[in-house]
């Protein structure tokens, strides 16, 4: 009796299916095992970067303090020793002193120092300004009475008609004396060189006080030259 396959049971029929089912599953795995690779790849890369990105610790470092400087020896202490001498025990030196006068002494010469006093700024300076101005005597109508009298009109000047005032000025001293007396402003014909000429021939002022000391004072005096 001759047996006969089942035709269900006839794997030839399904070889075509079972072989792509196969090919499936195998491009599956490979797919599978490509991702598993690229993935561990890139948490490897990863981890470098996080490596490479760790900051440096800084240190800060401080000033160390030096220890204090270890103190002074103490000085030693000085004991003074009083040795107690009975009258009846001789000294070997002994000191005396001699008012006599020897040759030694004779040749000592005494040299006497002599201070100068400091001058006195006010002995020296000239007010323009006191307290008590310098004065003719008998006063500014005395002095005016004084220059009419005694001036010489210039021949010069007076030929050529020439009038005004000529301004002198002077330092009247301590003692009431004039000194260096200048012609301040002239106008010519002589008549300076007569105003000067009167001045120097005025009797003593009443020389200028700074508080109630004669001081030099510079005084400015105007000349008139008048023709009548």
């Amino acid at each position: 009796m001759e047996l006969k396959k089942n035709p269900k049971a006839d794997l030839e029929k399904r070889r075509g299916l079972y072989l792509e089912i196969g090919l499936v599953v195998i491009l599956a795995a490979s797919l599978i095992a490509f991702n598993v690779k690229s993935y561990d790849k890139d948490e490897s890369t990863g981890f470098e970067r996080q490596a490479e990105q760790v900051e440096e610790e800084i240190i800060i470092q401080t000033d160390i303090q030096e220890p204090p400087p270890p103190p002074p020896p103490e000085a030693p202490e000085v004991t003074t020793i009083i040795e107690v001498v009975s009258d009846d025990k001789e000294i070997e030196k002994e000191v005396t002193f001699s008012s006599e006068v020897t040759d030694d002494t004779k040749n000592i010469a005494i040299v006497q120092v002599q201070i100068e006093e400091e001058e006195d700024e006010t002995e020296t300076q000239i007010f323009t300004v006191v307290e008590n101005e310098p004065e003719f005597p008998g006063g500014m109508e005395a002095l005016y009475k004084y220059l009419a009298q005694n001036i010489k009109y210039p021949q010069l000047a007076r030929e050529n008609n020439i009038t005004g005032k000529v301004y002198v000025t002077f330092v009247v001293e301590k003692d009431g004396s004039i000194a260096n007396p200048k012609v301040l402003r002239d106008i010519g014909g002589g008549c300076g060189a007569e105003a000067i000429r009167v001045v120097k021939a005025m009797p003593k002022w009443n020389p200028g006080k700074q508080r109630g000391k004669a001081v030099r004072v510079q005084f400015n005096l105007p000349v008139n030259f008048n023709l009548r």
